[in-house]
C-alpha cells in the first residue's frame, strides 16, 4: 500500500477549510493507495483548530504556535509526511473544492511519466463556474514573467491532454517523496508569494518533468485570505516576492535581462491599476522597487 499525504494549510478559515476537508472525503484513490490528511493551522484565532477536531477526526491536526505564512506552515507538514513515510505529498490551500477524481488523476499521471517530478490540475474560479484559473504556466527568469494560461477563458474542452509545463501552482501541487526531497522543502525566506514558483525552478534545474493534468480538476475560492487581487499588500508582496525570484534564479544572459523586463512589466501594471480605479494598487508598485531596492523587510510594511 502506498500513501498520499495530502497538506491543507489553514489560516482563520474554517468554513473554508471545512468545505475542502469534505471534498477530500469524496475523492476517489488509484488502486494501492491510502490516504493521510493533515491540517496545518496557522496559529488561526477563529476555532478552526477545534473544528478540525471535532468534525473530523481522522484527519491530523499540526496547530502551529505562531503564523509561519505558506512555505514554514506547509513545510511543517511536509516534514511530518515524509518522516511518516508518504509516498507522494499534495500541498492544498484551504479554499478549493476538489472533483471527486483529482487525486486518482494526479497520481495515474504523476507515477505513469518516470521523469515526472510533480504535477497540478486544471483549476477553476470559484465553484460552480467553469471559469479557468489555472491551465499550466509559464516562468521564465529571462522575461521575469511567470503566469497561467487561459486564466478567465471558459472551459470548452480545450485542454484534454496531459502535458510538460513551466510552472506549478503551489494552491494543488502533487509532488513524489522522491522529488521533495531531491529538491528541497519551500525557501522560508520569502515573506509569502512566489514560494511555488521558487520550487518548480530548482525542480527543473535537477531534471524533473512538471505536469499539467486537465483530467484532474479543482476549483479555487482566489484570494479568499487575502483581500481580493487587487488588494495594496497583496499587489506589493507579490512584486516583493518576485524581484526575490527573479534575482536568485536568474543566469547568463538573464542576469542582464530580468531587471529591465520587470520594470517594463510594471509600469504597465501600475498604469492599468490606475486606469481601473485602484490607485493603493497602483502606488503599491513603486513602493515595492523602491523598497527591494533599500532591503527594506516585507514584513514591516503596512498598507
Amino acid at each position: 500500500m502506498k500513501t498520499l499525504a495530502v497538506i491543507v494549510l489553514s489560516w482563520n478559515g474554517r468554513d473554508l477549510t471545512r468545505d475542502t476537508l469534505r471534498s477530500l472525503q469524496a475523492c476517489r484513490l488509484p488502486e494501492g493507495w491510502s490516504l493521510h490528511t493533515l491540517v496545518v493551522d496557522n496559529a488561526s484565532s477563529d476555532d478552526s483548530p477545534r473544528m478540525v477536531r471535532d468534525e473530523f477526526p481522522g484527519v491530523e491536526l499540526i496547530a502551529l504556535a505562531e503564523n509561519r505564512r505558506f512555505a514554514g506552515g506547509n513545510n511543517a507538514g511536509l516534514e511530518q509526511a515524509l518522516a511518516g513515510g508518504a509516498d507522494a505529498v499534495m500541498l492544498l490551500n484551504n479554499d478549493v473544492v476538489a472533483d471527486p477524481a483529482l487525486l486518482e488523476k494526479l497520481l495515474l499521471a504523476l507515477f505513469e511519466d518516470p521523469a515526472a517530478g510533480a504535477a497540478a490540475p486544471l483549476i477553476y474560479f470559484t465553484p460552480p463556474t467553469d471559469r479557468i484559473w489555472y491551465a499550466g504556466g509559464r516562468c521564465e527568469p529571462w522575461l521575469a514573467h511567470s503566469s497561467h494560461r487561459a486564466i478567465r477563458e471558459k472551459d470548452h474542452g480545450q485542454y484534454r491532454s496531459i502535458e510538460e509545463t513551466g510552472y506549478l501552482t503551489g494552491c494543488c501541487l502533487l509532488a513524489t517523496a522522491t522529488a521533495w526531497r531531491k529538491v528541497g522543502l519551500l525557501d522560508e525566506r520569502y515573506f509569502i508569494y512566489a514560494e511555488d514558483a521558487d520550487w518548480c525552478l530548482r525542480a527543473r534545474a535537477v531534471g524533473f518533468h512538471l505536469l499539467f493534468v486537465p483530467t484532474a480538476r479543482l476549483w479555487h475560492r482566489v484570494s479568499a485570505s487575502s483581500g481580493g487581487a487587487m488588494n495594496a499588500w497583496k499587489v506589493y508582496q507579490r512584486l516583493r516576492a518576485n524581484v526575490t525570484l527573479w534575482s536568485r534564479h536568474a543566469r547568463g544572459l538573464a542576469r542582464l535581462t530580468w531587471l529591465p523586463s520587470l520594470l517594463a512589466q510594471q509600469a504597465v501594471y501600475a498604469l492599468l491599476l490606475l486606469a481601473r480605479g485602484h490607485a493603493a494598487a497602483a502606488g503599491a508598485v513603486p513602493r515595492a522597487l523602491l523598497d527591494a531596492a533599500a532591503g527594506k523587510s516585507p514584513a514591516e510594511v503596512r498598507l
